[in-house]
């Protein structure tokens, strides 16, 4: 489902970010004569798991598709400080025009990418997955979740639409955690039911409703235990809230299934590049 939706919006999206920076047009580059031709090199300035090179080619290939652009590395690839990942030669004023937005995408998908990875890197050896939320940048969600997968993470819902997933105001709304996954089922009882719990009691009436899979909301390394032990198997089990590097391994010894956590997509920091033109 993700690729389907990345070559859907990965264009609007480009076009989106173009029109935001350029607006009626780049009064700037308009100094420099339209026949100009220009060089330029794009510099890691640290470490970094490199992610967007689909954006950062389309937008260049919007303003104008004369630009060649040469990758000396893949998505997915660590890039060190100081090391070249691409070149680019063409027309200077649109070089100039995109590089802006074209950076943007490539440090921000990189940034993602980076973070995943080293949650990835956290949980090494034991049998869990790491999950992104629905916590992600407007305008870039099946951006990001694909950077969370480059980095070596995986991917909860893409939406409200493609999973159920109940939470605590779900449930106060339909009375209970039985009334909550019994309507779900009658809605679409094609799809798996997840729903939130908050203690160990909650886990018990979930799993006799039949759930699929709980959602552990901020339960402690014991009742996490505790939990796995209840389960016995019969559903998944997903620990999240106040997930970080230092807790994120002692979450996953404890036994459950998966954890998710909206740090990978909203806590990145964006990776420093630069882009420079050759005299």
């Amino acid at each position: 489902m993700l690729l389907e939706i990345l070559e859907e919006a990965l264009l609007e999206t480009v076009r989106t970010a173009l029109t935001e920076d350029i607006g009626s047009g780049d009064i700037t580059a308009a100094l420099i004569p339209a026949d100009s031709e220009a060089a330029a090199s794009v510099i890691c300035r640290e470490t970094a798991v490199v992610c967007g090179m689909a954006w950062f080619n389309a937008v260049f290939m919007e303003l104008d598709d004369r630009i060649e652009i040469r990758w000396m590395v893949k998505d997915g690839q660590q890039a060190d400080p100081g090391q070249t990942l691409c070149t680019l030669q063409g027309p200077a004023r649109a070089m100039l025009s995109g590089e802006r937005t074209a950076l943007n995408f490539l440090q921000t998908l990189s940034g993602t990418a980076t973070l995943a990875r080293s949650y990835a890197d956290a949980v090494s050896g034991l049998p869990v997955r790491v999950l992104d939320t629905r916590k992600t940048l407007p305008g870039l969600r099946a951006a990001q979740k694909y950077a969370v997968r480059t980095g070596g993470c995986h991917n909860h819902r893409m939406g409200l639409y493609d999973g159920i997933l109940i939470k605590e105001n779900h449930i106060m709304a339909a009375g209970s955690i039985h009334r909550a996954v019994q309507e779900a089922r009658k809605l679409n009882p094609a799809l798996p039911v997840e729903i939130e719990v908050e203690d160990l009691d909650g886990v018990r009436e979930a799993l006799e409703a039949g759930a699929n899979t709980l959602l552990l909301d901020n339960f402690d390394l014991a009742d996490l235990e505790a939990a796995v032990a209840l389960n016995q198997g019969k559903a998944n089990l997903e620990a999240s809230g106040g997930i970080d590097l230092d807790n994120l391994r002692a979450i996953a010894a404890t036994g459950v299934d998966s954890i998710s956590t909206g740090s990978l997509t909203k806590h990145l920091h964006a990776v420093d590049l630069s882009m420079r033109f050759s005299p």
